[in-house]
């Protein structure tokens, strides 16, 4: 049985009707009257309606606007369940392109992370072997899934790496109001044959990557030590909470390693007591020395 969720928009003509999973495959569509509707069987019968005025599919909703004759108080749990009826008899909401490319089905889950603020959300095959983030829509070259996920309002940064996607979220909603609407996108974007990273477009990102092995020989031996233990002990460990964290430097004068938090790590409520209490003992124990102190140069 179909379920419509109802929920307000900041245009008081304006109502969305939420569905359960997603509708559209990556479109959206805009239709002013029943002649503009023939791609959406469903729109149309919606029109019939005399206070339909447009009619919004995207993603997981319908959004209707009407005209000022009702107000959606009086009509809007009619309107869900002729919806739901709709659709529980087979009723076609968007017709499918027949030339489109066939999915690739794969499924996506979302896991909790230390960090509050962000969402570690796994994909059922290998992404990327490069782990990249992205603190705005502008840094998204890279990434069309990235740039996509920007448009929602409440993304705040986007980290990919391996078979996950880190989201992290303002403050604005909370996670159980839009993880199913981020999870589905995520879904229906890679099924769809959308490009999640363009492995090409990264290079001059991380060609600078400290691990790489040209710049790894000109370290000292103490930062190689670090290094290899971070990515040994410290980077799986992270990773399985949908972050990573990176070197960037040791002074061998005061002792202090500096290094770098990303994607779910990264304003992470608890990673000063993770880098002080984990890391850095481990550190100083492997390395047998007391002096040794971690920091974060974007904590």
């Amino acid at each position: 049985m179909t379920k419509i969720t109802i929920k307000e928009t900041q245009n008081p003509t304006i109502l969305k009707f939420e569905f359960e999973d997603f509708i559209t495959q990556n479109q959206n569509f805009e239709f002013k009257n029943i002649d503009e509707a023939q791609a959406s069987p469903l729109a149309q019968q919606l029109f019939y309606l005399p206070f339909v005025k447009t009619v919004y599919i995207s993603g997981n909703f319908i959004a209707i606007e009407r005209y000022s004759i009702v107000e959606w108080d009086d009509v809007k749990d009619a309107v869900a369940e002729q919806i739901e009826a709709f659709v529980d008899k087979g009723g076609v909401i968007i017709k499918i392109d027949e030339n489109a490319a066939k999915k690739q089905p794969i499924t996506v889950y979302g896991e909790s992370t230390p960090n509050p603020s962000a969402l570690k959300f796994v994909v059922s095959r290998m992404l990327t072997r490069n782990a990249v983030e992205y603190k705005n829509i502008d840094q998204t070259a890279s990434s069309p899934l990235a740039k996509e996920l920007f448009k929602f309002p409440y993304v705040k940064e986007v980290f990919i790496d391996e078979n996950y996607i880190s989201v992290t979220k303002y403050d604005i909603n909370d996670w159980q109001e839009i993880t199913l609407e981020v999870r589905t996108f995520i879904k229906q974007f890679i099924e769809n044959g959308g490009t999640v990273l363009d492995e090409t477009l990264i290079e001059v990102a991380t060609k600078n990557d400290i691990t790489k092995d040209e710049a790894f020989d000109k370290l000292d031996v103490t930062s190689q030590q670090i290094i290899n233990i971070l990515e040994e002990y410290v980077k799986p460990a992270v990773a399985a909470d949908g972050g990573n964290i990176a070197f960037d430097s040791y002074n061998e004068n005061d002792k202090t390693v500096k290094v770098i938090l990303q994607g779910a790590c990264s304003g992470c409520p608890s990673s000063t007591f993770t880098l002080k209490s984990g890391i850095e003992n481990m550190l100083k124990s492997m390395l047998n020395d007391e002096a040794i102190k971690v920091e974060a140069i974007n904590a």
